[in-house]
Parts: structure tokens; C-alpha cells; sequence
């Protein structure tokens, strides 16, 4: 069976011949480690995202039943941005690299999209919002936080591709490379969350506080200046070590006289190429995508609301509404932030799991572990609301301390999920003759497909339930745990598992 790029003999007036590039040794560990720390600045301003603008965009006027709209840009971009770049990325002839030249004009992108969310009420200001009533302030956030969801989408295909050129198609290497990834998003996440929890940052950045922006959105403001820092610093850190060799000249003189071909029909070769390697996939790539996508349908519920679950239903606060909901806010991106610290050590401790238990079986257990967590969330509403909880005192310790030992304990699923799905498909698609980057692309389907649906349902289906986070919670607890057990029962264990990194 012919397959995408599989055994290509070059002909002439056929349409291209086998790209080839210069044969490389081994990329030691410690420098794939450098290269993968790009991942802490990006999940920096993502933990940022997550804690800080669900609620944020709240306090701004637009209803909770509509906040998670907003988020639909991510899945969407995700849809088309990721797998295209992806796409461009595994041909570009570019000499600074395949992959680098995507990697720093996402960057870039971060830095002018927060920018833009952490000045918008003061943008909103200036054309003429007031203070009950603030449409341009929202506007504007609205295109930064798209343009946000665009950027993250850019950048994060081609430094999981990245790693995965550099790791030579073995299979335990590119799970180390993955491992590193997830252990620097944990990194990122852990700096990120404890920004957002930490309410004093105006007083550090006084010239964040101004007539259109309080207290609370010049903390916001100053998270995100210290993020362009963070970016900057770990894309410059990553670029530098990965020394990404441009495809060779023979390969190059050999697509000249295809540019013009290439250029005018780009995107629909890209669409024809992605959708067309679903024919050629394999029973056990299909369930990894299937798996993928009701992970992600189990995940996507609580990265929404984290923290608007901790301000509301924990603390019983509403937006604009004295300080309970502020206050269980940064209480939420504190527990997201022991998150990470667990996600950190799970990472570390992950390349043993799998090989000792098999990577299907780790996924599975874990995404059985998530389902858990969801429902003692769903618990633990049930209980403050039996109490009566009327928003006008802080919670019971108990149980603050109880969700956020849920949060804590719901990093080891995440960083599976981080980790053990790019490991899988990237090392189970190589016999189709993909590149990495197209490979990444058709993986980042099954997650943002799920998105999509869950941005779309989760505001109206929560008002139909009288409002609230539990019922998407709820469909969430179903979905992980039912990924899971698909997981453990059809995910086989491959022989790869066993096999040792030689350095």
C-alpha cells in the first residue's frame, strides 16, 4: 500500500524527489534540556491565561454563560494554525533552520498579544468607555486574547517538532525530549500561577494602576510585562542550542522551479495532505487520536474554569462583587501552581512509568485518576452549598485545603497529557512517511476538535443546569474516565518501551 512520502522515486516531470538532509549525530541530552526550556515561557503566559482572564473577562461585563466564547479562538486556531505551520515548517529551506524561523515569529506574537490584553481597559479608556459600560475595552481584549490563542498555536507545533528532529526517530529519545517539555510547561506553569496569586504586583509596578485600570487589572497588566521577559529570555535560550541545520543545497536547487507552484496553491496542498493521511492511518494511531479527543473533552471543563470554579463554588463570590471571588481567584492559581509542582515531578519520574508499566497503561490509569478528581470537585460543591454558604465570609479551611489538594493531585494526569500522546504518535505515524510537524498537526486535531465543542456547549449547558461550573465538571468526569479505560484496554504496549537512552 502506497502511503504519504513513502519510498518516493524521484522521475522526471514528477512532482518532487525525497528531501534528504545532512546525517547528524546524536543530540545530547543536556542540550535537547535547552531547547525544550522554550516551553517554560510559553506555558509562563499560558498559566497566566488560565488563572487570570476567565475571570478577568468577567469583571469586564461579559456574562459567565458567554466567558467561555471567548476561549473558542484557541480550538479554532489550533484547527487550522498549528497544523499549517506544521506543514510549512517541514519544507521551509529557510538557513536559520526548518523550525526556529516559526519559533521566534510566535514569540513575537506572544509578546504583542499581551501587550494588547494587559493595556486594554486603559485602550477601552481612551476611546470612550466608562466606568459601568466598557464595549471597547472588551473589543480589545477580545483581539488580543485571539491573537494570543494564535500565537501559542504558532509557536508550540514547531518546538514539539523541534524535539522530535532531533531526536533521530527513537522512540525512548523522543519520549525524554517530550518528558523535558512537560517538565519545563511545569516549570512555567509553577512561575506563572504563583504571579497570578500574588496580589501586590501594583505596588511593585506603579504605573500599572490608572483611571480605567483598578488594582486588579494592573496586577493583571504586570503579570504580563513580566512574562515578555520570561519569553524572551527562553525562546533566545532555545533557539541558541538547538543548531538546526537548513536543508542541504542539492535538496534546495531541487524545489526551485516548484516555488511558484507551491506558493499559489500552499494551502491547498496543505488541506489535500492533512486530511489525506487519515486514509493511511493505522487501528492503533486511531486510538490514540480517539483517546486524545475525549481526554481533552475531560480537561478542557476545568482549564476554563479553575479558578472561576474556586472564586464561585468554593468561595461563593461573584465578579465585581465584594472580595470573595477575587480572593478564591488567586486561592485557585495558588492550587494550580502546587499543580504544576506535581506536574513537574511526575515529568521527571515519567520515562520509568512507562517503561516499567508501558506508556497505554500510564495514560490510562491516569486519565481513571483525573475522572476521581473531577467528581470530588463535583463533591465538594455539593457541600459548601448544603451550608448555606452565602459569599459573605471566607469558606471553611477544610475545605479550601480539600480543592486544593484536588488541584494538586489532578498535575500527575496533566502532565501524562502533556507528555505520553506526542510520544506515541510521533513515534507509531514515522512509518508513513510524515513529517514531524504535519504529524503534530493531525494529533493537534483530536485536541482542539474537542475544544471547539466543549467552548460552544459548556456556557449554555451550565445555564440550562440553573448556572454554575458542575455540569460541564460533570460530562468531564465521564469522558476521563471512559478514556481511560479505552486506554488501558486498546492501547498495546510496544517493544520500544523496554529499550534504554543511549546518550
Amino acid at each position: 500500500m502506497t502511503v504519504p512520502g513513502g519510498h518516493r522515486q524521484q522521475q522526471r516531470g514528477g512532482p518532487r524527489a525525497l528531501i534528504t538532509e545532512p546525517v547528524r549525530p546524536k543530540v545530547p541530552l543536556r542540550r535537547l534540556l535547552r531547547v525544550a526550556s522554550v516551553a517554560c515561557g510559553i506555558q509562563f503566559g499560558w498559566a497566566l491565561q488560565l488563572s487570570l482572564l476567565t475571570p478577568y473577562v468577567q469583571e469586564l461585563g461579559i456574562p459567565h454563560a458567554w466567558s467561555s466564547i471567548i476561549w473558542l479562538c484557541g480550538p479554532l486556531s489550533g484547527l487550522l494554525v498549528q497544523p499549517l505551520v506544521g506543514h510549512l515548517s517541514d519544507r521551509s529551506n529557510n538557513r536559520f533552520g526548518r523550525r526556529r524561523p516559526f519559533i521566534v515569529a510566535g514569540a513575537t506574537s506572544i509578546i504583542i498579544a499581551v501587550l494588547i490584553i494587559g493595556f486594554s481597559a486603559d485602550i477601552g479608556g481612551l476611546l470612550g468607555d466608562c466606568a459601568d459600560r466598557r464595549p471597547r475595552a472588551v473589543g480589545t481584549f477580545v483581539v488580543g486574547f485571539w491573537l494570543l490563542d494564535v500565537a501559542n498555536n504558532m509557536t508550540q507545533g514547531p518546538c514539539r517538532a523541534l524535539l522530535a528532529d532531533l531526536t533521530e526517530k527513537d522512540p525512548r529519545r523522543t519520549r525524554v525530549a517530550n518528558a523535558y517539555f512537560s517538565l519545563f510547561m511545569a516549570v512555567g506553569n509553577v512561575l506563572g500561577f504563583a504571579t497570578g496569586a500574588y496580589s501586590g504586583w501594583f505596588q511593585i509596578f506603579w504605573f500599572t494602576i490608572t483611571s480605567s485600570c483598578s488594582v486588579n487589572c494592573a496586577n493583571l497588566k504586570s503579570a504580563f510585562l513580566i512574562d515578555i521577559i520570561f519569553i524572551a529570555i527562553t525562546t533566545y535560550i532555545s533557539i541558541t542550542a538547538a543548531q538546526e541545520l537548513p536543508l542541504s543545497p542539492s535538496s534546495r536547487s531541487s524545489h526551485i522551479s516548484e516555488e511558484m507552484l507551491e506558493t499559489t496553491h500552499a494551502e491547498e496542498a496543505f488541506l489535500w495532505e492533512l486530511f489525506g493521511t487519515f486514509r493511511y492511518l493505522s487501528w492503533s494511531i486511531w486510538i490514540i487520536l480517539f483517546v486524545t479527543a475525549l481526554t481533552w473533552i475531560g480537561w478542557f471543563p476545568f482549564l476554563l474554569f479553575d479558578t472561576d470554579w474556586m472564586g464561585r463554588e468554593i468561595y461563593g463570590g461573584k465578579p465585581n462583587e465584594g472580595q470573595n471571588y477575587s480572593t478564591g481567584v488567586r486561592m485557585g492559581a495558588f492550587g494550580l501552581m502546587l499543580n504544576s509542582v506535581i506536574l513537574g515531578i511526575t515529568s521527571v519520574l515519567m520515562e520509568k512509568l512507562c517503561r516499567k508499566w508501558g506508556a497505554g497503561f500510564v495514560w490510562g490509569l491516569s486519565n481513571i485518576l483525573m475522572s476521581l478528581c473531577f467528581l470530588s470537585m463535583l463533591i465538594l460543591s455539593g457541600v459548601v452549598k448544603n451550608m448555606d454558604f452565602l459569599g459573605h465570609d471566607l469558606p471553611p479551611s477544610g475545605v479550601v485545603i480539600a480543592a486544593l489538594i484536588v488541584f494538586a493531585v489532578l498535575g500527575i494526569p496533566l502532565a501524562i497529557t502533556y507528555s505520553v500522546p506526542y510520544a506515541l504518535i510521533s513515534t507509531r505515524i514515522e512509518s508513513l512517511g510524515l513529517g514531524q510537524g504535519l504529524s503534530m498537526g493531525v494529533l493537534n486535531l483530536a485536541i482542539v476538535i474537542p475544544q471547539v465543542i466543549v467552548s460552544l456547549g459548556s456556557g449554555p449547558w451550565d445555564q440550562l443546569f440553573g448556572g454554575g461550573n458542575s455540569p460541564s465538571l460533570a460530562v468531564a468526569a465521564v469522558a476521563a474516565f471512559a478514556s481511560g479505560l479505552v486506554a488501558i484496554l486498546a492501547i498495546r504496549r510496544s517493544s520500544a518501551d523496554k529499550s534504554r537512552v543511549h546518550t
